[in-house]
């Protein structure tokens, strides 16, 4: 039976961290600040944007909202985006994405500076995370993979990884991420040749492909630690994982949940750049 690796663990252990970052900072006269800019009132942005404020309040980050109308002009949400990079008062910004089609994303996004880009959209931010140089800042999703890893002491040196999925939000972010704690990476996709044979070999897979229970039990090896990084409504609307998690409990050593995994430690990560942006800004 597989030892469970709860995101719960992982998040009180790094609020707890954070809460005291916060503390001392303050003391200093800083006031770790988040802004959330959202343009429309999608559900989704407006659910996750409840649950970063009430995770901001927890560790003592302040949060600011400028909401903007879906038909706001590109020229305007760009004049936001600059105002927001030379407020000082401001350490991290959270764009939601996406954003309406008449508006250019990738024009937009790369106009937020790297210096408050907490959650890793900008070109500069994911050039860092190549690069292994403090440019902005990795992807939350990616980097709560590696808070998982560091949290339960898995030795990554050495070992072979391998990343199931080749996204830029987690998947190729997450394989530099492992390269940089002296693993052996490899990015497995859909059109990777014997994909289950590639993914058993591996002591450490990341599982970012976007498909439900893809990874059964075919893929899987005795001693293996697992994070599921998917998240996948099943007809029932119960949540699934890109893990057939039953088949996995069975052989594996550790795996994430989903829910309550990898999602559960994504928005801690996001208060911690804005607290790392806040230190970096005033050192």
């Amino acid at each position: 039976m597989a030892m469970i690796y709860k995101g719960s663990e992982v998040t009180e252990a790094l609020n707890e961290r954070i809460a005291n970052d916060v503390e001392e900072l303050q003391s200093r006269g800083i006031s770790p600040t988040l802004t959330i800019l959202r343009v429309g009132e999608r559900g989704d942005d407006i659910s996750y944007e409840k649950g970063a404020t009430k995770r901001a309040e927890k560790v003592g980050v302040a949060v600011r909202n400028v909401i903007l109308p879906l038909d706001v002009s590109e020229d305007a949400l760009i004049n936001e985006i600059l105002k927001l990079n030379a407020d000082d008062s401001v350490h991290g910004v959270l764009m939601f994405r996406p954003l309406p089609e008449h508006i250019d994303e990738d024009k937009v996004r790369n106009m937020l500076a790297p210096a408050k880009d907490i959650d890793g959209i900008t070109d500069l931010s994911l050039a860092g995370v190549f690069a292994g140089i403090e440019t902005g800042f990795a992807p939350c999703t990616a980097a709560a993979c590696m808070e998982i890893l560091d949290y339960f002491d898995v030795e990554c040196k050495g070992k072979q990884a391998v990343v199931v999925g080749r996204s830029l939000v987690v998947g190729k972010p997450a394989a530099m991420m492992l390269l940089d704690r002296n693993a052996t990476v490899t990015v497995a996709h859909s059109r990777t040749a014997d994909l289950p044979g590639v993914v058993r070999q591996a002591d450490i897979v990341i599982a970012c492909v976007g498909r439900a229970k893809m990874v059964d039990a075919s893929y899987l090896s005795e001693g293996q630690i697992v994070v599921d990084v998917g998240i996948n409504v099943l007809e029932d609307g119960s949540l699934s994982g890109d893990v057939d998690y039953a088949a996995a409990e069975a052989i594996v050593q550790a795996i994430t949940p989903v829910p309550g995994g990898v999602g559960t430690v994504t928005t801690s990560v996001l208060m911690k750049h804005v607290v790392e942006a806040a230190k970096r800004i005033n050192a």
